[in-house]
């Protein structure tokens, strides 16, 4: 009798879960089906799921309408630098906070948390002034620098050094092995994890970033992914076809990036919230 209730329950909980996925992903599908159809079927009614006369126009004609070949290095190179960064101050910041005590470590780590709550649009116009001050409006270094620290990313960091056993830091010492030592040789290897976990946090925000570009970016020559696809949007048309094929192109980075770095997702989400 248990077990065909653990069976039933087991079947229920399958069900759903398909149901939840087939939700979540049927959008994806819908995209991709579109950026394949013609004009005259995106809006067909019945709607099809399929098209019936599939076209690469949608791509070909989206590439060529803006300068997406340097949109994308400017996405790619914009993104790249900005993780690396942040995943080395995070690094830094959050070994400091989890292996070493100094005045006022809890309450500097908790006015570093309080900053997850102040959302970006309450700091856009300081951030757009001081920006101006300085002379970074319209350049990669306005795009990039805003956003190396990270709260989220020295607390990850955090969590996860804690999990590290000081007695190994302290084995070391006593071996004559300088603090940036240790950092460098012995606690980042054992943080990839972490790091990896990091990477592709920071890397999907920092893709998908459209307030810090839109008040930076001045010029076509520096335009991101995000404002080349809302360039798609009309004020009286959208071409929903050539917008869903370059936002179909424009995942594809994202989705390399969780591939290469997914094998230690689970494990460096799992070891970050191990301790408190």
């Amino acid at each position: 009798m248990i077990a065909k209730q653990l069976k039933i329950s087991r079947g229920a909980m399958y069900l759903i879960l398909i149901v939840i996925s087939t939700a979540t992903f049927f959008p994806f599908l819908w995209m991709v089906s579109t950026a394949f159809k013609p004009a005259s079927e995106v809006f067909q009614s019945p709607p099809n799921f399929i098209p019936q006369k599939p076209t690469l126009s949608n791509f070909i004609i989206g590439w060529n309408i803006l300068p997406f070949g340097r949109i994308f290095f400017n996405t790619i190179f914009i993104t790249v630098t900005r993780t690396v960064i942040s995943a080395f101050l995070a690094s830094l910041a959050g070994y400091a906070f989890a292996k070493y005590r100094f005045w006022g470590d809890k309450f500097f780590f908790l006015l570093i948390l309080a900053t997850l709550m102040i959302p970006f649009q309450l700091t856009m116009i300081p951030v757009f002034l001081l920006l101006g001050k300085i002379g970074w409006l319209n350049t990669y270094q306005g795009l990039i620098f805003p956003g190396v620290a990270q709260a989220f990313g020295v607390f990850l960091m955090r969590q996860y050094f804690r999990t590290i056993p000081t007695e190994l830091i302290e084995v070391s010492r006593l071996d004559g092995a300088g603090e940036f030592r240790i950092f460098f040789q012995i606690i980042l290897p054992l943080a990839k994890p972490a790091l990896a976990v990091l990477a592709i946090f920071s890397f999907q925000g920092s893709w998908n970033e459209f307030l810090l570009p839109l008040i930076v970016v001045e010029s076509d020559w520096l335009l991101t992914i995000q404002l080349g696809l809302a360039k798609f949007r009309g004020e009286l048309w959208t071409d929903w076809g050539q917008l869903m094929a370059m936002t179909l192109i424009s995942i594809i980075p994202v989705m390399i990036v969780f591939l290469v770095f997914q094998k230690h997702f689970i494990k460096g989400i799992s070891f970050t919230g191990v301790r408190g």
